[in-house]
C-alpha cells in the first residue's frame, strides 16, 4: 500500500525535478492488475461513472517465467496534494478489493496536454 509520506515525497520530488504546478490541474493516471481480463474489463463502467477515462488494457512485457497478466490504465484530470491522493488510493483500494483484483498498482502523474 501506497503510505502518505511517500505520497508527500513524490510531490516533492516533482516540484524539484520539473517545472509542473503540483498545486494546479493535472492529469492523473492509475492503474489495476488482474489475471483476468474480463475482471478488469468489468470495472471500467464503473470508473467511466465516476469520471475517469480508459486509457488502455493492455499486457505488460514479461519476463520468460511470469505467469501474464493485466494492466489497465485510466486517467482523469484533477488537482490533488499529498492527502487527497492518498484518499483516492484508498477508494481505489477497497475498489479493486470489491470486485476482487490483484491489486490497485498505483498511480503517475503528467502535465494536462491541450490539443
Amino acid at each position: 500500500m501506497i503510505e502518505l509520506r511517500q505520497l508527500e515525497a513524490m510531490f516533492d520530488n516533482v516540484r524539484a525535478n520539473t517545472d509542473w504546478n503540483m498545486d494546479g490541474l493535472m492529469m492523473w493516471g492509475y492503474f489495476f492488475t488482474d489475471r483476468s481480463e474480463e475482471k478488469l474489463e468489468a470495472i471500467i463502467p464503473v470508473l467511466m461513472k465516476l469520471g475517469y477515462r480508459y486509457v488502455d488494457l493492455y499486457i505488460p512485457e514479461l519476463e520468460d517465467d511470469q505467469e501474464p497478466f493485466f494492466f489497465l490504465h485510466v486517467e482523469k484530470e484533477d488537482i490533488h496534494s499529498p492527502a487527497t491522493l492518498h484518499e483516492r488510493n484508498l477508494q481505489f483500494y477497497a475498489l479493486a478489493e470489491e470486485y476482487g483484483l490483484d491489486s490497485y498498482d498505483g498511480m503517475d502523474v503528467g502535465p494536462v496536454q491541450r490539443h
